[in-house]
């Protein structure tokens, strides 16, 4: 077995644990390009057609995703895992890289627990955002105040950073 494939092997293996049996398939397909740390030699990036997919982080050794990330996840996937649905009226902020404000889920995962990678969604389930959980997902739906999820990137944000 190639050393590639032991990699791409990897990576799937750790996006079934985080994000459901069958994501690191869709997720990462064979022709990914994984990019290595220069100072550790440990994974640190996988991107596909030139554009990043997602991060692995060293402090946890999960993965962080990027909105075309995202979107790779929901596409095809039957019973998606970690998805928060704003309110139209928060859409556009949140799409601009703006937090998730507890009054604006409309509604979620309830299996979300605080700290967890999530994807932020409108509500017609078009991915506006990517980020971290802070609270689980029961008390999204039942706060009325307060940060539910802390954007890392915004749909929009990413465009602009891609150009």
């Amino acid at each position: 077995m190639s050393r590639k494939h032991r990699v791409v092997q990897k990576i799937r293996s750790i996006a079934n644990y985080q994000f459901g049996k069958g994501v690191g398939e869709r997720l990462f397909p064979s022709n990914v390009e994984v990019v290595f740390s220069k100072r550790t030699n440990r994974i640190r990036h996988i991107y596909l057609e030139g554009k990043r997919l997602a991060t692995l982080r060293p402090t946890n050794g999960m993965f962080s995703l990027t909105v075309a990330g995202a979107n790779r996840i929901l596409d095809g996937t039957k019973h998606p895992r970690l998805w928060v649905k704003v309110s139209k009226e928060a859409a556009p902020f949140v799409a601009k890289g703006k937090s998730v404000f507890a009054k604006h889920v409309v509604d979620v995962d309830e299996e979300i627990r605080p700290r967890e990678e999530v994807i932020v969604l409108d509500e017609g389930g078009k991915v506006l955002a990517v980020g971290r959980a802070v609270l689980t997902g029961a008390e999204m739906k039942a706060f009325k105040c307060g940060v539910a999820v802390r954007v890392r990137w915004g749909a929009l944000e990413e465009v602009k950073n891609s150009k």
